[in-house]
């Protein structure tokens, strides 16, 4: 099961106790506008904010903060990361390739090139797993 984004934690929260975007903002003194963008995990709140986020919502900060933080952008993360992981076999291959043609490589070069691009792999395929 996938955790929770602090955004639905903290609609999920405010559902259970029966209270608008309005009330809980106004609780907080803060804008509803502000509790709609955390709630789709486009900003967070203030550190300042989880005490009385926490206690408004009957929750402690510490359960607040379980929640994943950075949702979609964790995912954007990911994504880039597995990026780089495909990318990085591929540019060490050819590097390889081409210093060897160009006769700029000594071995001990090429089995460290090599290892990183090897790793790499193992890497990606690792995490898809």
């Amino acid at each position: 099961m996938e955790k929770q984004t602090l955004g639905q934690k903290i609609c999920e929260l405010r559902k259970g106790k029966n209270m608008t975007q309005l009330e809980l903002a106004n609780k907080l003194n803060i804008t509803d506008k502000a509790v709609s963008k955390w709630e789709r995990d486009i900003s967070c709140p203030d550190i300042n904010t989880f005490p009385k986020l926490a206690e408004i919502l009957g929750v402690s900060v510490d359960e607040l903060l379980q929640a994943n933080l950075s949702g979609k952008e964790n995912s954007e993360k990911k994504d880039a990361f597995d990026m780089v992981l495909k990318a990085v076999p591929l540019a060490m291959s050819v590097a390889v390739i081409i210093l060897t043609l160009i006769d700029q490589l000594y071995w001990e070069d090429a089995a460290t090139l090599l290892g990183i691009a090897v790793l790499a792999f193992s890497i990606k395929n690792f995490r898809e797993k």
